[in-house]
């Protein structure tokens, strides 16, 4: 494979991606990595995204898109600055995790998958975060509050439209 010339990632990212083509037996098997790591710098898998890393890994868009629509956790829109997931995993369900989840719809005024008008937050219910024994529990970019309540909830959201303000 060709170096990339004029790569749409930072200099790390895009040697990440170049290792990333070598250490599978079948360079398509580093296709979930690469989008999971250029959803990171860029925000979404945007059509340039799907583009280049096709091209990385000698791929056709459309096998890249198929993929990408596959995967709930790849976004193909930019999320808002802090991304908030709700979990409705059975453990969250069973303590409150569907109720955690309408409060935050409500409160935030947007839906599943959804950017308040201001870009501050997005939304997403979730499978599982890893959280079962601390349920209902959410996860705020990569930051993970548990043993949630409604009033718990609006505290960590407080929390940050605050770092907005300083």
């Amino acid at each position: 494979m060709a170096a990339i010339q004029n790569t749409i990632f930072t200099p790390g990212t895009a040697a990440r991606f170049d290792k990333l083509a070598t250490i599978y037996p079948l360079k398509r098997s580093a296709l979930v990595p690469m989008l999971l790591y250029a959803q990171d710098e860029v925000g979404y898998v945007s059509d340039a995204v799907v583009a280049e890393i096709a091209q990385r890994l000698d791929l056709l868009e459309l096998d890249v898109r198929s993929v990408l629509s596959y995967y709930s956790m790849l976004r193909t829109q930019p999320a808002g600055k802090y991304n908030v997931q709700v979990c409705t995993n059975i453990s969250c369900m069973l303590r409150g995790g569907f109720e955690l989840l309408d409060h935050c719809k409500h409160t935030l005024g947007i839906g599943h998958k959804e950017t308040t008008p201001d870009g501050l937050f997005s939304l997403e219910e979730v499978e599982c975060i890893g959280a079962c024994c601390w349920a209902p529990a959410a996860q705020v970019n990569y930051d993970f509050h548990d043993d949630l309540t409604p009033a718990k909830m609006d505290a960590v959201l407080d929390s940050y439209r605050a770092r907005e303000t300083k």
